[in-house]
């Protein structure tokens, strides 16, 4: 039997899974860092110290539940990006547990960025892994990130991302979040902000601000700051934010569409979690642009990840992303 365990010890979450690769089975546990009420973030010592803290409780849950398990590979992400200069301390966690792991097993260890992992799991849930074979666009939309990158099959690492467009300063997860601590929320911000916006009845037209594929959004966060001094309902404020992330991600996505069109579109990340956002790429009337629900009905090529639309949606994947891209790169390896 082949086993892999994988961690990731991102900015926000412990997580640790296994995947049995011949009864296609993932075992995870996940615990998100503690965030003190009224705060925006956590500071990268704190988040070192807590994952620290945490993955032992993780490892020691996963294994009561999967029992003895013969690993015959340890996936691990190192950095936010696979890009020189790429670094949060709050992999080093993460990676020395990984690498002890290894290590003591004597068994391989693969390491991978953090946005390889979001897209790997994306396709892994969405049963497309194969996709990996071949260019397309994926959408990485998080607290840290608003990309739209061109994937393409890597003999070395599996896929190679490069950077199509972006947020040019803040990024969508930041926006909800900062938005969602104003309006007395809980970080992070985005299952609270969601139900929030569900009881307004506001109708948004929202002009993204673009600079050819690129969006802004640190507007959304003054807007939303100068509504609510302006006493606009709570449910307002939180559906006008995500309305602007939407038109924003459609802005990027219409931009790319000229030179783009032709390859399959993967959208990953905890924001994409968003009913509304899944709604847009579903082809509902809440899509901000015809455009983007023609496309999306002549093509059939847009995917989502299946576990962010279940009950749980807003915890997003954990360390699967990780086990998701070494399964396929033990298979790889072996051909």
């Amino acid at each position: 039997m082949s086993d892999f365990l994988g961690i990731d010890t991102s900015n926000y979450t412990t997580s640790a899974a296994i995947y049995e690769s011949p009864h296609n089975v993932l075992l995870q546990e996940k615990m998100l860092l503690p965030v003190k009420k009224g705060e925006k973030g956590i500071r990268q010592s704190d988040a070192v110290f807590h994952h620290t803290v945490q993955l032992p409780e993780i490892i020691d849950k996963l294994f009561k539940k999967t029992g003895k398990r013969d690993i015959s590979a340890v996936g691990v992400s190192y950095a936010p990006r696979r890009l020189e200069g790429s670094y949060m301390p709050c992999f080093l966690t993460g990676i020395s547990a990984a690498t002890a792991v290894s290590r003591a097993l004597s068994v391989p260890l693969y390491r991978f960025s953090h946005q390889e992992g979001h897209i790997a799991a994306a396709l892994y849930s969405a049963g497309r892994l194969e996709l990996l074979n071949e260019p397309f666009i994926a959408f990485h939309v998080s607290g840290g990130t608003t990309e739209a990158v061109l994937v393409k099959p890597d003999n070395e690492h599996i896929i190679n991302a490069e950077i199509v467009a972006s947020s040019s300063d803040l990024k969508a997860g930041q926006a909800i979040d900062r938005v969602g601590v104003m309006l007395s929320l809980n970080f992070p911000a985005g299952p609270e902000l969601e139900k929030l916006s569900e009881k307004s009845n506001a109708v948004f037209k929202i002009k993204p601000s673009m600079k050819n594929t690129d969006c802004s959004l640190s507007g959304v966060e003054n807007k939303c700051k100068k509504m609510l001094t302006e006493n606009y309902e709570k449910s307002d404020i939180a559906l006008f934010c995500i309305d602007s992330v939407i038109a924003a991600l459609d802005g990027m996505y219409k931009a790319l569409m000229p030179k783009y069109g032709a390859l399959p579109v993967v959208f990953s990340g905890g924001v994409t979690s968003n009913k509304k956002i899944i709604f847009m790429i579903n082809t509902t009337p809440f899509s901000p642009s015809r455009h983007f629900r023609q496309i999306t009905r002549q093509a059939r090529r847009f995917f989502l990840p299946l576990c962010m639309i279940g009950e749980n949606n807003a915890e997003y994947i954990g360390a699967e992303r990780i086990t998701a891209q070494q399964i396929h790169q033990d298979e790889f390896r072996r051909r």
